[in-house]
């Protein structure tokens, strides 16, 4: 392919309405950006504010607002995941279909060569009728994408949506009968008379290509599988990580964290979405507590209360001044986890995140909440066998004591097993941190745009 200008592709983006997903569609539009190629962004009004200060390059990214209509159900002015719970994202599916219109307009003017979508099942029958090529872009992980190769209806029994579809690469994965049961959501109405399961096999079989965020060095034979069992071409960006940040940690939590010895520090931090009940949310702290080290724990107020002060158990604040902080604010997370003072992470393992720690020197405590972050924890836990997860007990309840126990663990410099998951992951950080690497993988992913453009 010549590097002249005649090669340079204009790509629009339309990602799911979650931070989740406009974050890396955003990283990918910006390493594509860097290399001289043409981004319209689309993306709801109230949210493109928010991502301005990560464009890096202005000149080539555009954003296109949409404007989400009010329907019945939502909170007024929502349009994001991070402000609705996840038994009204149905509601915000069905009012992003209904910008339908607006999306036709602005791809009608744009005719962009490429559009870069998930979840907007009506997108390629769209983007044809305008000579546009769909590739679906997806910031899951392949492994559980591949369990969208089996059809899941709100018939089926738990027994059936626990068994793996035939020749998927890994047994390790099987999910327990709880968390079957939980997947069982999926099945049920996401908006504009399909399923979640629905839009996203519909959103697949309907693409041109399939592009992942990732790389066969971590996700290899479950890429192949979904290759095959949806019998298209697959595409890989790379990990697309944002280059390494210069700004520096703000001044408080430096303070902070330097009361405390190196790699002495564990740090929790469940993401926007993540929304405990009290009792959940006390036992969990009280983890933190007995597990003896010092902690930074990050999480937005359990159900019920306005602060996390107010939600805290009787006595902990005194119990754990000097030693312990519950932060209910935005925490810089992918700074913190940079800091030498701070050395395991416990998290919902959620895919954006997992990027982050595995760049790090952090120990892993896993604790996923949804069906996707579940998949990922038995990614890094079974396959790669870099962290650990957190057993819970009946209910999927999970105690102070399997907390504490966990972190303990991961954190005992004389145990063989968890130096074995400091090797594993010190070892995928130094493939991962290759820069190499990912400019061979973005160079490669536009090559195969460039291909599908031209068959």
């Amino acid at each position: 392919m010549s590097k002249s200008d005649s090669s340079k592709l204009h790509i629009a983006m339309f990602p799911w309405v979650a931070y989740g997903h406009f974050i890396p569609f955003l990283h990918l539009s910006n390493k594509l950006a860097q290399k001289g190629h043409k981004i319209s962004f689309l993306l709801p009004k109230g949210v493109q504010p928010k991502l301005e200060n990560m464009n890096q390059c202005p000149s080539l990214i555009q954003f296109f607002p949409l404007v989400l209509p009010h329907v019945d159900g939502l909170p007024p002015g929502a349009e994001t995941t991070s402000v609705v719970p996840l038994s009204q994202q149905k509601y915000l599916a069905f009012a992003v279909d209904q910008t339908r219109d607006q999306v036709e307009d602005v791809l009608k003017v744009l005719r962009p060569d490429v559009v870069l979508y998930d979840f907007w099942f009506w997108i390629p029958d769209l983007a044809r009728q305008l000579g546009i090529c769909p590739v679906l872009y997806v910031v899951v992980s392949s492994m559980s994408m591949g369990l969208n190769t089996k059809e899941l209806t709100r018939e089926m029994t738990v027994k059936e949506v626990m068994e793996l579809p035939p020749g998927y690469p890994s047994s390790t994965v099987k999910l327990k009968a709880e968390e079957a049961a939980a997947m069982l959501f999926e099945a049920e109405d996401f908006g504009s008379g399909l399923s979640f399961r629905d839009r996203i096999r519909k959103s697949t079989f309907e693409c041109d290509a399939i592009a992942f965020r990732t790389c066969r060095e971590i996700e290899g034979p479950f890429l192949d599988f979904v290759g095959r069992g949806f019998g298209k071409p697959v595409l890989l960006s790379g990990p697309c990580l944002p280059e390494t940040k210069t700004e520096q940690l703000d001044e408080k939590w430096v303070k902070w964290l330097s009361k405390f010895e190196p790699g002495s520090v564990v740090f929790c931090s469940f993401g926007s979405q993540s929304m405990l009940q009290k009792d959940e949310f006390q036992e969990f702290v009280l983890g933190f507590e007995l597990c003896g080290l010092p902690f930074l724990v990050a999480l937005k107020p359990p159900q019920g209360c306005s602060t996390v002060e107010e939600a805290l158990p009787e006595g902990f604040e005194d119990r754990v001044k000097g030693r312990g902080l519950v932060y209910g604010g935005w925490v810089p997370q992918e700074l913190l986890l940079h800091h030498p003072n701070i050395r395991c992470f416990v998290n919902h393992c959620g895919y954006g995140t997992m990027w982050e720690f595995l760049l790090t020197d952090c120990q892993i405590v896993l604790i996923p909440e949804i069906g996707d972050q579940i998949l990922n924890t038995r990614l890094m836990v079974n396959e790669l066998k870099i962290g650990v997860e957190v057993e819970r007990g009946k209910n999927r309840q999970v105690s102070k004591e399997s907390l504490s126990e966990a972190i303990k663990f991961v954190m005992d410099k004389d145990n063989e097993t968890a130096n074995m998951l400091r090797a594993n992951r010190a070892k995928l950080k130094q493939t991962l941190s290759d820069r190499d690497l990912q400019e061979e993988y973005i160079n490669s992913f536009i090559q195969a745009l460039q291909a599908l453009i031209h068959d």
